[in-house]
């Protein structure tokens, strides 16, 4: 039977068939050939996995991101980081990092910032005499802090899944998210010294910086909104969510004034299909655990991790190289909601903190949105910016090098991920 399982799911996945429907047929043959096993248990299963209060905050974190976006708050957001780094050399591919980073404040999604951040950037960095594979190498590869800085969908889904505080996850991803960013800050600085690329030269000026800061402080204030009411107390992470929306509402309505009535139908749509989507690969997964619950699929591969070591720092490099690779195949979300289930009795057992577990997933299996075959937001930003796949592999590739070495900075430095929840009261 777990043969059977194994095959079934490479070979459906090899197909190119998506891993919601890959996990559905494996556990429609697999039922199908265990003796006295009901049908029905897919619906059931499929309904449970989506039966969650908490998990109603990824709708309403998805909606918070498109309602914000479509009030063209990326304009304040990409002035004020002009303000901020635009003098330092290569300053627009800074002012793009820095954005990436206030932006991932806000959607929470790597897509979102890719498509939203690039149609903006690129074009101008390209005015301003950088190459295009290179500005949108700049612009893909500081989108993936966008689910690494709260708040993130991926953190939400995880901390479901571990069973662990969304609060504690989305504090443990604020500072290495922010170290990747210096990163690749370090990275465009060093190119464009090469490059000769340009910097602003015009005069700092204290009355334009509090100026472009006044511009960009309101949609800057929801992720404090979210943070400071789940951290105080005030509220829970799915009410945080709602709120999240209700702020956006007001920001585009009657303080940017840029959403109108109209905008709210597509909005919601394009909102209900991304939600479809995760609940849709949610309970499927939840189908698929049960029938890897059954074979004790995950006792055995908890056994076998462990024979091959019990050092935690041995078994943190392993996991890490693993998820690199799972990356490379699997869309995010849904390696999340595959593999998490799998792997936490093994950190659990390893004395492995949660929390930094948690932080380290969601990182590996961000930098994969940069690594083919699957590589989505590689696909995106070559939409975007009209450019081939490979001349800007090539120019990914430093950037990437870089945040593979914060990841593992991170996982043998805990205190990047740690220090903030304990700073909170997070144990």
């Amino acid at each position: 039977m777990k043969l059977l399982i194994a095959i079934i799911f490479l070979l459906t996945l090899a197909l190119g068939i998506p891993v919601a429907f890959v996990m559905g047929i494996s556990t429609l043959i697999a039922l199908m050939a265990l003796p006295g096993v009901p049908l029905h248990l897919i619906p059931q299963r499929l309904f449970t996995g989506m039966d969650s209060f908490p998990i109603m905050a990824v709708p309403f974190f998805i909606l918070a991101g498109n309602l914000m976006n479509a009030a063209k708050i990326t304009d304040s957001i990409v002035e004020f980081s002009k303000e901020l780094v635009g003098r330092i050399r290569g300053g627009l591919g800074h002012v793009n990092i820095v954005a990436s980073m206030f932006f991932a404040g806000i959607s929470g999604s790597a897509v979102a910032d890719t498509s939203a951040l690039g149609s903006i950037l690129i074009p101008a960095m390209k005015k301003e005499g950088y190459s295009i594979p290179y500005s949108a190498a700049v612009t893909v590869s500081s989108s993936v802090i966008g689910p690494i800085i709260p708040p993130s969908i991926p953190m939400v889904v995880l901390a479901l899944l571990a069973n662990q505080s969304v609060g504690a996850l989305f504090l443990g991803g604020a500072l290495p998210g922010v170290f990747i960013g210096f990163g690749l800050m370090a990275v465009n600085y060093v190119i464009s010294r090469k490059r000769n690329y340009p910097k602003t030269v015009e005069p700092f000026q204290l009355s334009i910086f509090f100026k472009k800061l006044a511009g960009a402080i309101i949609p800057l204030l929801m992720p404090l909104i979210i943070l400071g009411g789940i951290l105080s107390g005030i509220f829970t992470a799915t009410e945080a969510a709602s709120i999240a929306v209700a702020y956006s509402i007001f920001v585009g309505f009657f303080i940017l004034r840029t959403l109108s009535l109209k905008d709210l139908p597509t909005l919601f749509f394009r909102s209900m299909v991304l939600t479809s989507t995760i609940l849709m690969v949610m309970g499927m997964a939840n189908a698929f655990n049960w029938i890897l619950a059954t074979q004790e699929i995950p006792q055995k591969v908890s056994q076998f991790i462990l024979s091959i070591s019990k050092n935690p720092y041995v078994l943190l490099f392993l996991i890490n190289i693993f998820l690199l690779i799972v990356g490379c195949f699997l869309e995010g979300l849904a390696a999340i909601i595959l593999i998490v289930p799998i792997l936490m009795p093994v950190v659990i057992q390893a004395g492995i903190n949660p929390i930094h577990f948690g932080v380290i997933v969601v990182t590996n299996l961000m930098i994969g949105l940069l690594t083919p075959p699957m590589g989505l937001c590689l696909f995106v930003v070559c939409s975007v910016a009209k450019v081939d796949l490979g001349p800007l592999l090539k120019e990914v590739i430093p950037f990437l090098i870089v945040e593979i070495i914060i990841l593992f900075v991170v996982t043998y430095m805990p205190f990047f991920t740690l220090t903030l929840p304990r700073l909170f009261g997070f144990n």
